[in-house]
């Protein structure tokens, strides 16, 4: 007897629904994008008990015949696709044609629809799997599906979805997320006992965000303004044709300032052409936005809407089509992450004091006290599993990054859990025209007055420079104050050639890990041109004979350890600017002045003067904040005079 047998399309059909509808957020994913693919201007959305009793999701869409609507029950029945060479080229959200049949399989499904040429329209009841009835019935133009009961021909599923809040937490971040991706539409999203969102359309992306989120978010965030640049392959990647016409990438959206903090990546919200997707690629070139600017383990607030052709993004690589691969990965990374950093660069933010003590979250608390409050709050807990941490890749997959824009050419250095490291050459040059294009259509924010006009006024503990002008009140960390102008200095000189170093006076010996040893052996010419030289001694043994200048001799072994550990924590691979980046910023800290450590006025003067002169004149570049403000409406609101 044959152990081979084809599967009942019941069963397969219940297997289909366990890749497709994992909870009841995934069951509304389906049909919002159902309804946005039909052209819906107006979605309402509807649960009753966190979506496990009933989902109803109504929409103004182009609406189905009673024919396409009893056709679309089938397995892989779409209006979307015709070829296999429409898998090349998705512009739809939806495309496989199984949410419908999977959907019904596990629970009892109503639907109802009419196109606005008939007079009346259908109504189609399905349970676990099985059409109950088909009838006409008299329903407005577009399409309602009602989903009751969800997993109840599954009971063992029942068992793994969350307490109701939790579970409508879920729905309220896939309505939130498609609300901002579709700003010209109408979304309503309710329970029987509230109204959790109502965002009427609006023209405007910053309008939506504050719709959904509020103002304090909205004050939060730097805007990133729309631009597009001509994509190119990178010669690293397989199969590229470098005579292929170019394809244009486009970004906008909105990134928080560095002094905005969360503990999670829960608040990165990532979109390529609207669809809400989960990159590892994309949450890398955005850790690698704000790498100098805040500090490790704490991460950002980003809404990122990336627009690209559909044929240069494969979207076809997830059941859920929550995950997505881009055609020129290397240009993708490098055009976002600079395009973050460029809107960082421009705003210039700095903290204030009340935002140093504790700054409102930018949504709401999840101990918030209406259901509306806590259910928002829970939409910054993605409806998937869990995101892999920007820049980390799973164990024995290396991944691999090409050089940024900084400059002309690259040395690309993977470092696996194997210890297996390669380098290669990748030229990818967009720079110029990309950040002059930038400049030119990016909005101007209006700035406070130059950090060059403080006037210092004396030093606290030695250690924190006060100063005033027609801003407020003005405390400097000196420390690193002077960090960030060694580190920018660093990279600047670096990019125009080698940095001399100074020679010890007695050669340091030091003993090396392995693996130490191993990213040493690769790094060497990178360290030479920042200033060192490291002459191999042994099997593990090495000679400092010369240190970047401005690092005392003491501190020359342990700023070598230090970079080389830096990378090694990494386990992936690293671009030659990452390298470059991480030896500017150990060797600004050796080199800048210290804590405790008495400044004149001129002294004050040149630092702060120098500091205004800085790209980044805000975070140090470990992140940590430079200065703090105290406006002069914080000080007349402290003394009641407002």
């Amino acid at each position: 007897m044959s152990k081979v047998r084809i599967l009942p399309e019941t069963v397969a059909s219940k297997i289909a629904a366990g890749e497709v509808v994992e909870r009841p957020a995934s069951v509304v994913k389906e049909l919002l994008e159902n309804a946005l693919d039909a052209g819906a201007r107006s979605v309402e959305v509807e649960v009753v008990s966190g979506g496990k009793r009933s989902i109803a999701v109504t929409d103004d869409g182009c609406g189905m015949t009673r024919d396409d609507a009893l056709l679309a029950f089938e397995r892989h029945a779409t209006s979307k696709l015709r070829t296999a060479e429409d898998l090349l080229s998705i512009a739809t959200l939806g495309f496989r044609g199984e949410a419908l049949p999977t959907i019904a399989a596990v629970s009892r499904m109503v639907l109802e629809t009419r196109v606005p040429e008939e007079e009346q329209g259908t109504r189609i009841e399905w349970a676990a799997g099985k059409m109950v009835s088909v009838k006409p019935a008299g329903v407005p133009p577009g399409t309602k599906v009602t989903v009751n009961d969800l997993f109840y021909s599954l009971p063992a599923r029942k068992k793994f979805l969350k307490s109701d809040t939790v579970e409508l937490g879920h729905i309220a971040s896939l309505v939130t997320h498609y609300a901002l991706a579709f700003p010209e539409n109408r979304f309503q999203f309710r329970t029987p006992s509230q109204e959790i969102l109502n965002a009427a359309p609006v023209e405007r992306l910053a309008d939506r965000v504050y719709q959904v989120f509020g103002r304090q978010m909205l004050e939060d965030l730097v805007e990133i303004p729309e631009h597009s640049a001509p994509m190119r392959a990178s010669i690293t990647e397989p199969d590229s044709d470098p005579n292929e016409p170019a394809q244009q990438i486009s970004v906008r959206g909105f990134a928080s300032r560095p002094q905005v903090e969360r503990p999670n990546r829960n608040n990165i919200y990532i979109f390529v052409n609207r669809r809400l997707i989960r990159d590892r690629l994309i949450l890398h070139a955005v850790g690698e936005a704000y790498r100098n600017l805040t500090p490790g383990g704490v991460f950002p607030v980003v809404l990122l809407f990336l627009e690209m052709p559909a044929e240069a993004v494969d979207v076809n690589v997830h059941p859920a089509k929550i995950e997505v691969r881009f055609r020129h990965s290397s240009f993708v990374h490098d055009f976002v992450r600079d395009s973050i950093r460029l809107a960082l660069s421009r705003a210039r933010a700095v903290a204030s004091f009340t935002a140093a003590t504790g700054a409102a979250p930018a949504f709401p608390s999840v101990q918030a006290a209406s259901p509306a409050a806590t259910a928002i709050a829970a939409a910054t807990n993605p409806p998937t599993a869990p995101i892999a941490q920007p820049g980390v890749a799973p164990s024995g997959e290396p991944f691999e990054l090409t050089e940024g824009p900084l400059r002309p050419e690259t040395v690309r250095l993977a470092f696996d859990p194997g210890q297996t490291i390669s380098i290669g050459s990748a030229p990818v040059d967009f720079a110029e025209k990309f950040r002059e294009a930038a400049r030119e259509h990016a909005p101007h924010e209006s700035q406070p007055e130059s950090i060059g006009s403080l006037k210092p006024l004396g030093q606290v503990n030695n250690s924190f420079i006060v100063a005033v002008n027609g801003e407020g009140l003005w405390i400097v960390d000196q420390h690193v104050a002077h960090e960030r102008v060694l580190f920018e200095q660093h990279l600047e000189e670096r990019r125009s050639g080698s940095l001399a170093g100074q020679r010890l006076l007695v050669p340091l010996v030091v003993e090396l890990s392995p693996r130490q040893f191993t990213i040493f052996d690769q790094i060497a010419e990178e360290l030479t041109a920042n200033g060192f030289e490291v002459a191999p001694m042994g099997p593990r043994t090495v000679a400092i004979q010369a240190a970047p200048a401005g690092v005392a001799g003491s501190d020359a072994e342990k700023l070598l350890e230090e970079i080389l550990d830096g990378i090694e924590r990494e386990h992936q691979a690293v671009s030659l600017e990452t390298v470059q980046r991480k030896i500017a910023a150990s060797t600004a800290c050796r080199a800048a002045i210290k804590a405790h450590m008495p400044l004149d006025q001129p002294k004050m003067e040149w630092l702060l003067a120098e500091l205004s002169r800085t790209e980044y004149p805000m975070s140090c570049p470990h992140g940590r904040p430079v200065l703090l403000r105290y406006s002069v409406k914080e000080i007349e609101k402290a003394f009641k005079r407002i």
